[in-house]
């Protein structure tokens, strides 16, 4: 099979799907991926944006993929733990994730944290998640 041509592309985020996961193992994220070779004539990165609200008491969701990521702070506020180690996040923060490194982002405050992410990935597919309790 050829893969299909890539080619210059603009999206609009309002145009991508609306995805979610809301439940106790996974918890409560949206996401809308822009760019992912299976839904867009790109390789070689995956890209989307994502919004975490804040769960009072609640835990953030660990979770680990093989790929590398990176998150970019749009607004709000939040904190990143990763492998054990949490990072406070705001509007404009950098983050790199290691491949195979627990992680989570949970929101602090009223704002949602909204997040560019990154993973050097030919599609979103492509990124398997792993949950510390199996779940895949």
């Amino acid at each position: 099979m050829t893969a299909a041509p890539t080619v210059p592309h603009v999206v609009d985020e309002a145009d991508a799907p609306l995805e979610a996961w809301n439940d106790p193992v996974r918890g409560v994220v949206t996401w809308r991926t822009l760019l992912s070779g299976d839904r867009t004539p790109t390789r070689g990165l995956t890209l989307g944006v994502a919004e975490v609200v804040e769960q009072v008491g609640a835990e953030a969701r660990l979770h680990r993929h093989a790929q590398d990521e990176a998150y970019y702070v749009l607004s709000g506020e939040g904190v990143l733990n990763v492998d054990g180690v949490e990072h406070p996040l705001s509007a404009g923060s950098t983050a790199f994730i290691p491949g195979n490194a627990w992680h989570a982002a949970r929101g602090v405050g009223t704002e949602p944290l909204r997040l560019l992410y990154v993973f050097p990935a030919d599609s979103f597919a492509d990124v398997v998640y792993e949950f510390p309790d199996g779940t895949p």
